[in-house]
Order: structure tokens, then C-alpha cells, then sequence
């Protein structure tokens, strides 16, 4: 028999938004880069387009401001995408991706607790 594999998607990632108008925002993503469902986003200061979060860095692209709800690929242009960009919203925390420079428990705590300054709550339950 076959088995299908079905990559995530929005549901998840997202388990709770107040209202999909309020909530959500069109962004810009940074060229260079495939971006996957969950992926934390930062916004670079400067230019005012997206990338993953870091871990550090002085672009702005160190704090934690959206979370892209559908992937997108900028691997050739900067592309427009999806994301939630303030609560009230509850998300899965196993679903969240992270930029590979966040790379412990310490600097994805950070990085919820950014997304928490938001009203976007990652939950272990949700």
C-alpha cells in the first residue's frame, strides 16, 4: 500500500486566532531563503522585509515579530507571505521553526517569550 506523507500546514501551526483581520498581515520575505509554515520571523529594521529570527544580530532581525502561516519560496526574489502578526492567538510550540542559529532551550525560550510580548502564545497542549 502507498503512504502518503503530507508536509504542515497552517492548522498545525495555528490553533487559535481572535480574528484572521486583525490578526494577520502581508510581509515581504527576504530573498535567499525557502521559508516553511511556522517559521518565526524577524523584521529587518531597515528595509522593513522579513527573515527567520536569530538567535543575535543588530538588524532588528533578532526579535521575534510574525510567525509565516503558509510556506513560501524566496530563494530567487523577495516574495509576499502570510503571517500572524499579533494576537490574541495560541500556537503549537512543535510546529514553530526556528532560524539555525537558535539552536538551544535558552534562545527558543527567547523567542517564545518575544512571540508572547505579541499575544501569539506558543503552547506545549495546543
Amino acid at each position: 500500500m502507498t503512504v502518503l506523507t503530507q508536509p504542515p500546514g497552517m492548522g498545525d501551526v495555528l490553533k487559535y486566532e481572535v480574528n484572521p483581520n486583525y490578526t494577520r498581515e502581508t510581509v515581504t520575505l527576504l530573498a535567499g531563503a525557502s521559508y516553511p509554515v511556522g517559521a518565526v520571523l524577524g523584521r529587518i529594521t531597515t528595509s522593513g522585509k522579513y527573515k527567520l529570527a536569530t538567535a543575535a544580530g543588530t538588524d532588528g532581525a533578532q526579535t521575534a515579530a510574525a510567525v509565516l502561516l503558509y510556506p513560501v519560496d524566496a530563494t530567487a526574489a523577495d516574495v509576499t507571505g502570510v503571517a500572524l502578526a499579533r494576537g490574541p492567538a495560541l500556537l503549537s510550540k512543535s510546529a514553530l521553526v526556528f532560524d539555525v542559529t537558535v539552536d538551544d532551550a535558552v534562545k527558543t525560550a527567547a523567542k517564545h517569550s518575544q512571540l508572547t510580548g505579541l499575544g501569539i502564545i506558543p503552547r506545549d497542549t495546543a
